[in-house]
């Protein structure tokens, strides 16, 4: 089996890591911190939005099974693609929305995929500004970071209440 790798950022890390660890084909979804200016930061450095970081994903997953076209779609059911300043409630550069990818075939499925989504009148008139970016260094965060919403459920629940959920609901229903 050949893994291949998919980062995403679409606001707080907690949130984003359970649509993509129930999936099939996932092997593994890491929260950690990409795209800024210090190597190893920690998540008190990275919440000052100095760092230059934003909060994301990394995702190891068998092409064989699902490809990184599913998981960009899964990706933009996660987040709302007109907020560039945060997602819900997760206000900053640092809860940014970016898909980063590792070379010109990711970069050639992320843009196609946003320029559907641009064209399917999904958010009327919005404009679509999550940013599409080369990847950078990815660090992980901090162990009480990852697996966030199997090991606290009902935080988990009160981030998900600030908006993401209902949200999801409006855009993207059952889909």
């Amino acid at each position: 089996m050949s893994l291949d790798t998919a980062i995403f950022a679409g606001g707080c890390f907690w949130c984003m890591v359970q649509p993509f660890d129930t999936y099939p084909g996932i092997e593994k979804v890491e929260s950690g911190y990409t795209g800024g200016h210090v190597a190893n930061p920690t998540y008190e450095q990275v919440k000052t939005g100095t760092t230059g970081h934003t909060e994301a994903v990394r995702i190891t997953f068998d092409p064989a099974v699902v490809s990184y076209d599913d998981l960009v779609t899964i990706y933009w059911h996660q987040t709302d693609p007109t907020d560039a300043m945060g997602q819900f409630q997760d206000r900053g550069d640092n809860y940014r929305p970016v898909i980063f990818v590792k070379d010109d075939k990711q970069r050639r499925i992320a843009e196609a995929s946003k320029q559907r989504l641009a064209e399917s009148g999904e958010f009327g008139d919005a404009k679509i500004v999550t940013q599409i970016e080369d990847a950078q260094p990815f660090y992980l965060a901090e162990d009480y970071h990852q697996q966030f919403y199997k090991k606290n459920p009902e935080r988990f629940a009160a981030e998900e209440a600030g908006g993401r959920e209902q949200f999801k609901q409006e855009h993207w229903g059952n889909k």
